[in-house]
């Protein structure tokens, strides 16, 4: 039986919470001896403690393991000279120095949960935002202009390889799934300024050529602001959104919204040769230590982890591994067995984790 390594950051807040979780439900659905979770310091926290935020050994540890979760970071307290947070750097330097250029924001209804669209219930809202991880606005954090205290400047970066790989990407991801609910057809939607700014044209551009070489798959375009409006009026419509850094962080928050919000929101930072799992949502300091925050966003995070891993190592047992924890929290959730507060109910983090592993049985 292959045992798979996975390089683990509790973090800062809840994050020692949710991972703990998460680690409890993945075993027990691939039994004890499948994933050897081996636990690494980082965070805003660690970085009080020796001015470190990622320690070369944890660096390495997520370089060299098979994959790596991560359970929250970030205190908004702790932060650098400039103002920004410590504990997020944590992450970015990850994404940056293990080149994890694609951010994979599923956006999904799941059962019981109640969505502020009312037109909308169990499966008519499932679809995929890919970001853009490593380029786009966000490429100037820490190298931006501040002139006199009177002048800043930030530099958009679209390059050809960046826009080629992350719309690869998206494609293939469209040819995996079912299509949109609405209509069944595979489609991906260039989410974009192209009628403001070269950069973006750029962009749309080349998802048109890497597109050509998909032809079973839609090709759809949308303004950065009016996807916002039909994210909202007909979510329905979509099945793989590829998005510039900077516009896929702001939409993929809001279809979080769209589907019971950010604490049921899982995420993954895919690479060619690594992975980062880690919930949506922050380390949120205020209810740290309670019990009181939900670990289904960090355990969907896992759910898709083991499916990495599963298409990596042509592992069936991982791939069924997934679909039994999916499964169990859908039942959870409907059967209204253990709902956390941020849905509205009253179970611990405790408590939904345990209903999830009885679930399971």
């Amino acid at each position: 039986m292959a045992n798979y390594r996975i390089a683990t950051i509790e973090g800062d807040g809840i994050g020692p919470e949710v991972a703990q979780a998460t680690i409890k439900v993945l075993s027990e659905a691939c039994g004890a001896a499948k994933l050897d979770f081996q636990m690494f310091e980082g965070g805003a926290g660690h970085y009080m403690k020796t001015g470190q935020v990622l320690p070369d050994d944890t660096f390495k540890a997520c370089r060299d393991l098979d994959a790596i979760l991560h359970g929250a970071a970030g205190l908004p307290s702790v932060t650098y000279p400039d103002g920004t947070e410590v504990g997020n750097d944590l992450h970015l330097r990850l994404r940056f120095q293990l080149d994890l250029y694609a951010n994979v924001r599923p956006v999904k209804l799941l059962p019981g949960v109640l969505s502020p669209l009312r037109a909308f219930q169990d499966g008519g809202i499932d679809y995929v935002i890919i970001r853009e991880n490593t380029e786009g606005l966000y490429a100037s954090r820490g190298a931006g202009v501040l002139l006199r205290n009177e002048f800043a400047s930030d530099s958009l970066v679209i390059t050809r390889k960046g826009t080629e790989r992350v719309a690869k990407f998206a494609f293939e991801l469209s040819r995996k799934r079912r299509g949109a609910p609405r209509d069944g057809k595979r489609r991906v939607t260039v989410c974009d300024k192209a009628n403001i700014l070269r950069s973006y044209a750029f962009f749309r551009s080349v998802c048109d050529e890497v597109h050509t070489g998909f032809p079973d798959v839609e090709i759809d375009y949308a303004y950065a602001d009016a996807i916002t409006v039909h994210m909202v009026k007909r979510p329905d419509f979509y099945d793989v959104i590829v998005a510039e850094n900077m516009f896929g962080d702001i939409i993929s928050d809001l279809g979080a919204a769209t589907v019971g919000g950010m604490g049921i929101s899982p995420s993954g930072e895919i690479g060619d040769a690594n992975a980062l799992f880690q919930g949506a949502h922050g380390s949120a300091p205020d209810i740290a230590g309670q019990n009181l925050a939900s670990p289904i966003a960090t355990i969907l995070s896992g759910v898709m982890m083991l499916r990495w891993l599963a298409d990596r190592h042509e592992d069936t047992s991982l791939e069924d591994a997934a679909d039994r924890v999916e499964a169990a929290v859908g039942v959870v959730l409907s059967e209204k067995r253990a709902v956390p507060v941020d849905l509205g109910g009253k179970a611990t983090c405790s408590d939904v984790t345990d209903a999830i592993c009885r679930a399971m049985n």
